[in-house]
């Protein structure tokens, strides 16, 4: 796994341009080195207002989005359409702004589908299994970028501290008695997460602060689940001011203006 890089950005919204910019520059370089690409997406607030920026910047156009396989590192285990999907947030955000084939946006299904959550969870691991190629060396893609919020408890996707998920190896799970609403979701597991090519941990506000610090320490990843976000070739960490406010000094931290 790779050694992660800190890049803090001034505030929030700074920070969701700068990423957008970065996941556009990503997919154009991917789809000229290989023909297409593939982008694992997150929820929360600067998720979602990351790819709004995407939509709004008139570089999105660089990117073929015919030939970009669109995939979820959680869902929250709720009807298609609900407000409170990560799908819906994409969708609306930028999803329905581009000229994506919607056989490659490869959705998890929610129970509008006639399906327990363990059912939606083994239906998700055929989908990656499917997509996955002989160089991935695995039961799924590697993918280009998986984007990953995080939460004040140091969660990412659905992978709470000290739940059974973060033990499973299998690469999707249901979870149930999630701390955070709604109780039941699908999630990726850590080791499909570490076999993406890069991963990014995307957070933003003060609240995040501790747990951005022990992320990037020695802690383990049962009691600090972003400590087991790395990627296989890149990892970053893209922060704003407040999230990147405990961090070590010996982290040398690239700041922008």
């Amino acid at each position: 796994m790779s050694v992660p890089n800190v890049v803090v950005h001034r505030d929030a919204d700074m920070l969701a341009k700068a990423v957008a910019a970065r996941v556009i520059t990503r997919l154009v370089d991917a789809q000229s080195a290989k023909g297409s690409a593939s982008l694992v997406l997150t929820g929360g607030t600067v998720g979602i207002a990351t790819l709004a920026e995407i939509a709004a910047s008139p570089a999105r156009d660089a990117v073929d989005w015919r030939n970009l396989d669109i995939w979820w590192g959680d869902e929250r285990f709720l009807p298609s359409g609900d407000a409170e999907r990560n799908e819906t947030g994409a969708r609306k955000a930028l999803l329905d702004h581009v000229d994506v084939d919607p056989a490659r946006v490869h959705v998890m299904r929610g129970p509008d589908a006639g399906m327990t959550a363990e059912e939606s969870a083994d239906a998700y691991a055929e989908e990656l299994r499917r997509a996955a190629r002989p160089e991935d060396h695995g039961p799924a893609p590697s993918f280009d970028v998986l984007l990953l919020g995080m939460g004040p408890d140091a969660h990412v996707a659905s992978l709470f501290p000290e739940m059974p998920a973060l033990y499973d190896t299998r690469p999707v799970v249901a979870v149930h008695g999630s701390p955070k609403p709604p109780p039941t979701r699908i999630s990726l597991t850590l080791p499909v997460i570490q076999a993406a090519r890069e991963v990014w941990v995307v957070a933003a506000g003060a609240d995040k602060a501790g747990a951005v610090r022990l992320a990037l320490s020695d802690s383990g990843p049962v009691q600090v689940p972003a400590a087991g976000a790395r990627g296989r070739q890149r990892t970053l960490f893209l922060l704003d001011r407040g999230s990147a406010a405990k961090i070590p000094a010996s982290l040398g931290r690239i700041s922008s203006p």
